[in-house]
């Protein structure tokens, strides 16, 4: 017969091979044993486990919740389970199932209470992305779909496209640079759904759109109490888009101190929640878009040049609609065909001064002031032939720097950029540039100098 001692050295060598945290309890809930498996999780020894408490080990957003649990078990003991955060012992948590399961003799009375722990991370993480993504597809549903940006065969626009094709299947981080309206989130999309990260998340982010003192909590998350109002533990856009993708658009509107956090994010792949000094390492890629001249940023001091240059791994230039003029007349039948059954009209024809009349007009705000035009006409038409008020194209006069009246938009701009040119010796970037100068990207402006033909060499 195998004596009690033989025996308990036996079953501890039993629990010691199983792949789950195992404690015992006394009857006061005072600590008794603890598996191999519990103690290398902790990284402590049996006789400290012994004298530690319960409430070192919790995470502090379900210390509460356990703590109600555990009291009602101890005024009537019976078999609970529960799911909780568990410290290990290099400061990072993981969530488990924990069963208590007490155990009474022959009498009835309570002489321990068994613990097991069985880890349950990767399925509360995997529903917590679940979840993200779920508020990610509503916020992509409440916005109206624009899959029209990407309509045409123009050769700026297919250039555009080999690059997606070609940058696609790799993890390398994109700035998708263009003017407002060109379409630079329905190219990260496809950029996303080109990707061996399709299946995952597609998280956006408007950096413009978030107060400077919110964008931290935003981007990383914050831990409870972290600061006023913070009253429970939130993740951050980051960990939301984990296994996927994140597009940081506006990313040229980001304040200084949320640039530096940035930065260790693309460098070391992990953040830091705000009120936490723990790391935590995140799997994303990175998408990020402005319509701001980035470079002069970086020359004016307001942006990052280290930052710069680790978003700039791979930039893509999309063309405004003025540079791909021969996909005008495609996106009109695009988008007439639409609105007209949105509308429940039928329009079977297209006057041909109309569409010459949108070919040959420059398009400022791009394909979305297109869409705007056109739905505007097809909410208007009576008939089944489509039209436009030409008032609604009209180009005021501007002034050029000479005083003389000026009967064309080319001749204008020209008038403007040589002005411009004249005034900085000939400099288009930086913050005393021309395009500084003219409120516009110093791409644009460089655009338009090629296509005014323009000197600018004989300004300086």
């Amino acid at each position: 017969m195998v004596d009690t001692t033989q025996a308990e050295i036996e079953l501890r060598q039993i629990l010691d091979l199983t792949p789950q945290i195992i404690g015992v309890l006394g009857p006061g809930r005072e600590r008794l044993y603890a598996n191999s498996v519990a103690l290398a999780y902790y990284g402590i020894t049996l006789e400290e486990w012994r004298q530690r408490s319960f409430a070192p080990e919790v995470h502090p957003d379900d210390f509460d919740r356990v703590k109600a649990v555990v009291d009602r078990s101890v005024a009537d003991p019976g078999p609970y389970e529960l799911e909780m955060r568990l410290r290990k012992g290099d400061g990072t948590y993981r969530w488990f199932l924990v069963r208590y399961n007490p155990l009474r003799d022959d009498q009835g009375r309570l002489i321990r209470w068994y613990l097991a722990c069985t880890d349950i991370d990767e399925r509360k993480r995997a529903e917590e992305r679940l979840h993200n993504e779920t508020v990610a597809l509503r916020e992509d549903l409440d916005r109206a779909s624009m899959f029209e940006e990407i309509v045409g065969s123009s050769p700026a626009l297919q250039s555009v496209l080999v690059q997606v094709a070609k940058v696609a299947q790799t993890d390398a981080t994109v700035l998708i640079l263009g003017e407002t309206g060109t379409g630079k989130e329905l190219l990260a999309r496809a950029i996303h759904k080109r990707s061996r990260r399709a299946s995952g998340a597609f998280i956006r982010v408007n950096c413009a759109a978030i107060p400077p003192s919110l964008i931290a909590s935003e981007l990383f998350g914050h831990e409870k109490g972290a600061f006023t109002g913070a009253v429970q533990r939130r993740l951050g856009r980051f960990e939301a888009a984990e296994g996927g993708t994140i597009f940081l658009d506006e990313i040229g509107d980001l304040p200084p101190e949320a640039q530096v956090s940035l930065l260790r994010v693309l460098q070391e792949r992990e953040i830091e929640r705000v009120g936490s000094s723990h790391p935590i390492a995140v799997d994303v890629r990175v998408l990020a878009a402005t319509n701001r001249d980035i470079e002069a940023a970086v020359e004016r001091g307001t942006f990052r040049e280290d930052l710069y240059y680790r978003l700039n791994v791979f930039p893509i230039r999309l063309p405004p609609l003025r540079e791909r003029a021969e996909d005008i007349p495609i996106l009109v039948e695009y988008l007439v065909d639409r609105f007209a059954k949105q509308t429940g009209k039928i329009v079977r024809n297209i006057e041909k001064p109309t569409l010459q009349r949108l070919t040959a007009y420059d398009w400022p705000g791009n394909v979305r002031e297109l869409q705007n035009v056109i739905e505007r006409a097809v909410v208007l038409s009576e008939g089944e032939t489509f039209s436009i008020d030409e008032s609604w194209l009209a180009r005021k006069q501007r002034q050029a720097s000479n005083g003389r009246a000026v009967t064309t938009l080319a001749d204008g701009e020209k008038a403007l950029i040589e002005a411009a040119l004249k005034e900085t010796r000939g400099r288009v970037g930086g913050p005393r540039g021309a395009a500084a100068k003219l409120g516009i990207p110093r791409q644009t402006l460089e655009w338009k100098i090629r296509a005014l033909n323009i000197d600018k060499l004989a300004f300086r």
